[in-house]
């Protein structure tokens, strides 16, 4: 390893200490663009524009930006893995910044709350969310905290058909303040 390798890993793993790595979940394509599995999408792009940051950049399979909230240095993730594969980008740019599970935020859309509901947690089991799942199975780690969006209750009939439909007009108010909501927290 040269010189300028040691000097360059210290460097990323001083500034790892104050990054987070924040995710929102969902599939790419203008197809899935208004579902229900995208309303982690949806409030990273809120988060990104109420925070001034540029979503753009490809990297770790996914849309990333780069900014500084509240003095604390954030890297947004928008996966373009499909939800099912999730871990693969957020395991790359993990792994890349050295961001431990503790410091990383991921969005994601909840069919076991009901719409308009938020929940907070700092670690847990994915439940049925498959997006969920694919990030524990990748960093090895449940221990990283999650902003889930309410979008149920659930219905009956085929979860696959359920969270990749549109949402519905009726209920995009309640989305909006939901959507909000994350962002704040």
């Amino acid at each position: 390893m040269t010189w300028w390798q040691q000097i360059k890993d210290k460097v990323r793993v001083t500034d790892a200490a104050e990054r987070w790595l924040i995710v929102g979940l969902g599939n790419p394509g203008s197809k899935y663009e208004q579902s229900w599995h995208n309303l982690g999408y949806m409030a990273l792009d809120r988060f990104a524009a109420n925070a001034g940051i540029k979503l753009g950049r490809l990297r770790f399979r996914g849309i990333t930006g780069e900014g500084e909230v509240k003095g604390k240095k954030v890297i947004l993730l928008k996966p373009l893995t499909y939800m099912n594969l999730s871990g693969q980008s957020v395991a790359e740019a993990s792994k890349f910044y050295r961001i431990p599970p503790e410091r990383i935020i991921v969005l994601v859309d909840d069919i076991d709350l009901h719409v308009g509901v938020i929940r907070l947690r700092a670690q847990g089991s994915a439940g049925t969310h498959k997006g969920l799942k694919s990030i524990i199975a990748q960093l090895g780690s449940s221990d990283f905290n999650r902003i889930r969006i309410g979008m149920g209750p659930r219905p009956a009939g085929d979860l696959a058909d359920i969270v990749l439909a549109n949402i519905p007009g009726k209920q995009r108010q309640a989305v909006d303040i939901a959507l909000q909501d994350a962002v704040l927290a």
